[in-house]
């Protein structure tokens, strides 16, 4: 990559779309949402990640962060480091064409719709809707998962229908805030995952589930056929109430589930087999093709229900290429901590021609849906202070913390290589100025370093290199105060 860059804009075009990214840095967080906390109530084990903070995110954009074991939370956007964690993160995908419901998925579906539809529906809809023995017999041995998760919608039921027991709606929502949407958010929390009242707030669900960079839109597919981009909620009413928001990310290629949550009073129905389902059913309607169900993360067990989704990818952190989550994978994950089926392979590779078969010492041994996003949560908003911290520390205040291009982390650019990088046409926004300037501009580009630790170059590379040097034509660092904050 020396003495390479890519396309990047000039001022003259900075209204091309571009993505606006704060850099905040790279940091050890002091809890984990999924190990056993101590007897203080912490957790004695830390995770190192990569932070920013955006203001405007394009989605194609995202789509690449995402593809690059990137994810957010509100407007904070953090890679983790899988090689320096206590819980190794692993971005997973699935094929939404390909995908095919367990049989505990289809009678989750099925138990859902006769409770909506109602004995009384079933014999008055057969009577005045009579299907042939061919169309009887292909229902019961074909499991079509866009039809039958359509089933009990009312917008679906034939017209004039019979009364089923409940009217059920699903709508895509923009993700504003609502009081109506906060009381079940307020509910998820307090009953199904007993959080005290006290750290349940309309600010925290505002900032994490409310506030989004992604700059919504319209794209028009290969087919023809128009799909939404951008942050949603998708609203799920019966008989008028709300009982479950699925918050997504809408992308150009994928439906990416953020968080999933809903009312005390549908727990019987299995709400996440459902919203998962129908999350996959709205990739494969509409074209994304794929469903991103989140980070998984293979020593906590109450998130092994995302691999019961299938056949599903997971990402490489060495290579960036997907391999399928299969018994190999898995079998790889029971025995190690950290994982590179790539790296495994050159291992393999090894012990077999007989090149370094005593030397281990690029391996990683191990050494001995609703609940993960509760998990995710609650390191999220034990993080949240840390991060104002990093502000104050951009903005002249020292706190200590790491150095990503010295971290050893999978995927990234090392401190060699990025010294060869030029980045000088990069895009900045201040305060001080109302116009684009670029890096090359600053007092400092020439004379400043980026190896030291803290300085505003090595903060910048440090972002470049956690992005990925392709990809810094499309953003646009961005101080402005006012627009990057948490709060």
């Amino acid at each position: 990559m020396a003495g390479t860059s890519p396309h990047l804009h000039t001022p003259g075009d900075a209204a091309a779309p571009l993505s606006y990214m704060y850099p905040i840095g790279y940091s050890n967080s002091s809890e984990c949402g999924y190990c056993r906390a101590n007897s203080n109530g912490q957790s004695d084990k830390k995770r190192w990640s990569y932070y920013a903070v955006s203001s405007s995110l394009e989605p194609a954009f995202y789509q690449k962060l995402v593809d690059r074991f990137w994810r957010r939370s509100g407007t904070l956007l953090y890679r983790p480091n899988q090689k320096n964690s206590c819980c190794p993160h692993y971005t997973l995908r699935l094929d939404s064409a390909q995908y095919k419901p367990t049989k505990d998925q289809r009678q989750a579906v099925n138990r859902f719709n006769r409770h909506v539809l109602g004995e009384t529906y079933a014999r008055d809809a057969a009577r005045r809707y009579p299907q042939s023995r061919e169309q009887v017999r292909k229902r019961n041995n074909e499991f079509d998962l866009v039809s039958r998760i359509h089933e009990s919608e009312a917008r679906y039921l034939p017209q004039p229908p019979p009364a089923p027991s409940h009217e059920f709606t699903v709508a895509l929502e923009p993700d504003t805030f609502t009081e109506e949407k906060y009381g079940v958010f307020e509910n998820y929390q307090r009953v199904v995952h007993r959080e005290p009242p006290s750290k349940i707030s309309r600010g925290g669900f505002r900032r994490f589930l409310c506030d989004s960079p992604l700059n919504r839109g319209v794209m028009v597919g290969a087919d023809g056929t128009e799909r939404k981009l951008g942050s949603y909620h998708q609203c799920y009413r019966i008989d008028g109430q709300l009982v479950a928001v699925g918050v997504l990310d809408l992308l150009p290629n994928a439906v990416s589930a953020v968080y999933f949550l809903y009312h005390e009073s549908i727990h019987s129905l299995s709400p996440g087999k459902l919203g998962a389902m129908r999350e996959i059913a709205l990739a494969r309607e509409e074209g994304y093709q794929w469903w991103y169900p989140g980070y998984y993360v293979h020593t906590c067990a109450k998130m092994r229900y995302k691999i019961d989704y299938k056949p599903q990818y997971v990402l490489d952190p060495e290579t960036l290429q997907w391999d399928p989550l299969d018994k190999e994978m898995l079998a790889l994950y029971d025995k190690q901590q950290y994982v590179s089926l790539s790296r495994e392979r050159k291992r393999q590779q090894r012990l077999m021609t007989g090149d370094g078969a005593a030397d281990s010492s690029g391996d990683e041994e191990a050494n001995g849906r609703d609940d993960e996003e509760a998990g995710q949560d609650d390191a999220l908003k034990a993080f949240y202070s840390k991060v104002q911290g990093h502000i104050k520390a951009l903005e002249g205040e020292d706190e200590e913390e790491g150095f990503l291009l010295t971290s050893d982390m999978p995927g990234i650019p090392s401190l060699a290589e990025m010294e060869e990088l030029d980045m000088g046409g990069l895009l900045l926004k201040s305060d001080q100025l109302d116009r684009f300037i670029r890096a090359e501009e600053l007092v400092i580009w020439d004379s400043e370093d980026i190896g030291p630790h803290g300085g505003l170059k090595s903060r910048i590379a440090e972002l470049v290199a956690a992005i990925g040097p392709d990809l810094m034509g499309g953003i646009c660092l961005d101080f402005r105060k006012r627009v990057n904050r948490l709060s």
